[in-house]
């Protein structure tokens, strides 16, 4: 079986930053994609970031002016993390982030895995 565990979330001032991680272990041939979302009070939950095994990297539409150049997505394949860069914090970056991943768990058999999410809060 494959676990996904999220860190990094806290309090932060306005302007701060943050480093979340997702790290995945258990039963892993390869980690195809990893993807960063969050969701808001009241709000669905928005895809933030990907990142492919090649280390290609996009970012949701919705977010591309409001996160580009203060978030960034990357991995270490040798951890089997992924991580989120944030900075710049604004309140309205005030979430619960939540970590999804398609695990090849063995040659021809890829699954959907999440975490359990980290708060991020921005506030003075």
């Amino acid at each position: 079986q494959v676990q996904l565990v999220e860190s990094g979330g806290g309090l932060v001032q306005p302007g701060g930053s943050l480093r979340l991680s997702c790290a995945a272990s258990g039963s892993i041939l390869s980690i195809i994609s990893m993807e960063w979302y969050r969701q808001a009070p009241a709000k669905q939950r928005e895809l933030v970031a990907s990142i492919t095994s090649s280390g290609v990297t996009n970012y949701a539409y919705a977010y591309a002016d409001a996160v580009k150049g203060r978030f960034t997505i990357s991995r270490d394949n040798t951890k089997n993390t992924a991580y989120l860069q944030m900075n710049s914090l604004k309140p309205e970056d005030t979430a619960v982030y939540r970590c999804d991943a398609e695990i090849e768990v063995r040659r021809g058999l890829e699954q959907s895995y999440w975490g359990q999410g980290t708060q991020v809060t921005v506030s003075s």
